[in-house]
């Protein structure tokens, strides 16, 4: 009896690792487009080397296309990281002032740091605000256009580096609800012609960014195509459906981000 058991148990854990660690995210893999992207990371890096945020968001199209875009959408570029720009958002900071283009950090991917980075304001001063930072990942992709991966995060809070304890932003944990938030943006402001997903980190509930924050996400990475010449598109941009094991995990990740968000 004994024996029958703990064979059972070892099946089980068996069906349990194969499926969980194989069978799962062979299947929720998916790059019916830009297959370029395959075997590239999905994960930023801080200047120490240590695993900084994820990528959720990209962009198709040329840098004066993108500079357009996201300013038709309500996203300005930040300034670069200087000695004045930081006396500024720690001034901006401290005092509760508007520092709409104030700098961001810099985070690297394939080894260079960001090369635009873009910010959207959430009250009075930087010490909470939407931003992105974004990274040309091919010169040309399935279309024939450059794509950016960007990582998308809003900063709730300003604190110390849970690693290093230097001052930092800490972000909040549902970073999929930013990259919606680009999406929707540049859709609403006509910038996008066609919207589709890719898969980035993949399923993830309890990770950690550079700065010891946690963070959850369904791992898709939502590519938005962008207008060329900044013309201002009247349709919704078309959208491809995803396949059924995607689109059931994504439900099933929806209810789970549910839970987060109510806790």
């Amino acid at each position: 009896m004994a024996l029958r058991i703990g064979f059972c148990a070892a099946v089980l854990l068996a069906l349990y690792l194969t499926g969980a660690y194989f069978t799962a995210p062979a299947l929720w893999r998916h790059y019916e487009r830009q297959g370029k992207l395959a075997d590239k990371s999905m994960t930023t890096t801080t200047a120490l080397g240590i695993a900084g945020d994820a990528l959720n968001v990209g962009l198709e199209g040329a840098r004066d296309d993108i500079l357009c875009a996201m300013r038709a959408a309500g996203w300005r570029p930040a300034d670069p990281v200087t000695w004045r720009s930081s006396l500024h958002i720690a001034d901006s900071v401290m005092l509760r002032r508007a520092y709409l283009t104030a700098p961001v950090s810099p985070l690297f991917y394939d080894g260079r740091m960001q090369d635009l980075a873009f910010e959207k304001p959430s009250g009075v001063s930087p010490s909470t605000r939407h931003h992105v930072r974004f990274w040309k990942a091919i010169d040309a992709g399935d279309d024939g256009l450059p794509l950016w991966l960007g990582a998308a995060t809003f900063d709730r809070s300003v604190g110390v580096s849970h690693y290093t304890g230097q001052i930092t932003h800490h972000v909040a944990p549902d970073i999929d609800a930013e990259r919606d938030l680009i999406a929707a943006d540049l859709a609403a402001a006509g910038m996008a012609r066609a919207a589709y997903q890719v898969s980035g980190v993949g399923p993830t509930l309890l990770a950690r960014n550079g700065g010891g924050d946690p963070y959850f996400t369904d791992g898709e990475v939502a590519v938005s195509q962008l207008s060329p010449g900044c013309a201002v598109q009247s349709n919704a941009p078309q959208t491809d459906a995803a396949a059924p094991a995607i689109a059931a995990k994504n439900r099933f990740f929806d209810g789970i981000k549910k839970v987060w968000r109510a806790l």
